[in-house]
């Protein structure tokens, strides 16, 4: 087995360059108020390009007062094109800050997250759902600065569903259907969701949603078709893409059309949903600019100044195709 390659030092670029070590430290520092010949500092630059120098992580938070890591708290979800894109996006606002996301996995498993937080040094904490006051307090104990839910909330998902049923409304649907995840792991934000279909049908004076579980099998799915047709359903929210898959395979099953025989709505926009038959109508959210403001958030909190702005709600929009 090759052993590791030694860690190049502060040590082996101020050998490198010929100064000392305390001129390399206040030249990659860029160290306020110290005077350096521009020659020496171009010296120690490219010595520690040649030799490949990073600075230690911890070498780092002990001059900064703080590290440069995120930790993003990930729940036991499947981790599906949403939860990717957002992870992406998030990681690529923090890094035009000089932050590092790192992703934590949740499950039954797992290391606690305040223990994963003081491992890491993590300054800032990120979770998908507010953490209970417990937690949160425990997470600051282990040395995180901010403790930051993520703002795919209760009030978000809820837009989604109300925007859902607002779009079938809006064509002249008046008994709308509910295609619930069979994933339980997803039932908080399925619920959600549905909280929203509810409102809307209850403000345009129609019956409440006919909910229907509908797991991915085809046989599943056209059950919950078939009783939808019965109680006289003409357009479905489905909780996500992949659940409004499934419903159109059951719809396909029970040799009907849609949206012929049955409109159907999906939610998150993944890409796939362009390429379903037909074409899934579906609800975007602009997740570039909830992780944006999201990054701003910590940096504002790290350097004690104010955000520049509020956060950006989900702005969920239809993206109107053949299904509906």
């Amino acid at each position: 087995m090759t052993r590791p390659a030694r860690r190049i030092t502060s040590t082996d670029v101020a050998r490198e360059a010929g100064v000392s070590r305390t001129t390399v430290s206040v030249v990659l520092n860029d160290a306020p108020g110290q005077s350096i010949p521009e020659e020496t500092r171009r010296r120690v630059m490219e010595a520690a390009e040649r030799l490949g120098y990073r600075p230690h992580a911890w070498a780092r938070a002990l001059r900064s007062g703080r590290s440069d890591i995120a930790l993003l708290s990930v729940p036991d979800l499947p981790i599906g094109p949403s939860i990717s894109r957002f992870v992406e996006e998030l990681a690529t606002a923090l890094a035009a800050f000089n932050l590092t996301l790192v992703t934590h996995l949740e499950g039954a498993h797992g290391r606690p997250l305040p223990d994963v937080c003081a491992t890491l040094g993590a300054s800032a904490v990120i979770g998908f759902y507010p953490f209970d006051a417990d937690t949160a307090q425990a997470l600051r104990h282990a040395g995180a600065a901010v403790v930051l839910p993520f703002a795919h909330e209760d009030a978000s998902l809820w837009q989604v569903g109300r925007v859902q049923a607002e779009h079938l409304i809006g064509r002249g649907h008046r008994r709308i259907g509910y295609a619930f995840t069979a994933d339980a792991a997803l039932r908080q934000m399925a619920d959600d969701r549905l909280r929203g279909v509810s409102d809307a049908c209850a403000e345009a004076g129609l019956e409440p949603p006919v909910v229907q579980t509908v797991g991915l099998k085809t046989s599943e799915a056209a059950l919950a078709v078939g009783h939808w047709k019965e109680q006289a359903v003409t357009g479905v929210c489905a909780f996500n893409d992949e659940t409004a898959f499934a419903v159109l395979a059951g719809v396909h099953e029970r040799g009907l059309r849609c949206p012929t025989d049955l409109a159907l709505v999906g939610a998150d926009d993944i890409p796939t949903s362009e390429v379903a038959v037909p074409p899934l109508t579906t609800v975007a959210y602009d997740l570039h600019e909830i992780a944006r403001d999201h990054a701003e958030a910590v940096v504002a909190v790290l350097t004690n100044a104010q955000p520049r702005r509020a956060f950006s709600s989900a702005h969920p929009r239809v993206i109107q195709r053949s299904s509906t």
